[in-house]
């Protein structure tokens, strides 16, 4: 693999994460510096070892892995999604939001990232260093995921108290164009 397709391919891999991480930004007030950089590592570092996970996945049959990842990321983004309009119409406490903040950042993280599965399901099957891909998926992720997490404060301001609900229409959208990818549905 060239460093040109592995950037291209870092890239592509990095933009899920990045319209996720606008509707994360949005959500928060003031997000400073190091929190969109936490956001990023949290997304960077998910991103960085589901080709892993795919890559082992791929060596015992790269075809059961191509045949459920889609149902698994619509599903988690739908749910994602859903979780995410129904807290924008309830408005929730802002503490109780809090506390669900880290878990529901690693599931959309890992909803965002089982496309990557696949990718380092089908790298088993080709002459491509699996860790050179995974570490540029996850730096490409980190650094996209960190500055939409910026980009979503500053998209915020105009959206006021609609951005949760337009991140969880994002997230579902997301998760129907992976579904529109993989399948003959759409």
């Amino acid at each position: 693999m060239t460093p040109i397709t592995l950037l291209f391919l870092a890239v592509s891999m990095s933009a899920d994460a990045f319209a996720a991480s606008i509707s994360k930004g949005a959500e928060l007030q003031k997000p400073r510096f190091r929190h969109a950089i936490g956001i990023g590592l949290v997304f960077g570092v998910i991103e960085a070892i589901t080709p892993l996970l795919g890559w082992a996945a791929g060596m015992v049959s790269q075809q059961y892995v191509q045949a459920w990842d889609h149902w698994v990321a619509f599903t988690l983004l739908s749910v994602i999604g859903l979780h995410m309009i129904y807290t924008g119409l309830k408005k929730e406490h802002k503490i109780e939001h809090r506390k669900q903040t880290l878990w529901l950042l690693i599931l959309t993280a890992t909803a965002t990232s089982l496309d990557a599965m696949a990718v380092g399901a089908s790298l088993a099957f080709i002459d491509a260093s699996i860790i050179a891909t995974s570490l540029a998926i996850g730096l490409a992720t980190t650094v996209m995921a960190s500055i939409g997490t910026l980009l979503g404060h500053k998209l915020g301001k105009f959206v006021g108290h609609w951005a949760e609900l337009i991140g969880g229409v994002v997230l579902i959208g997301i998760g129907l164009a992976v579904l529109a990818e993989h399948t003959a549905f759409f």
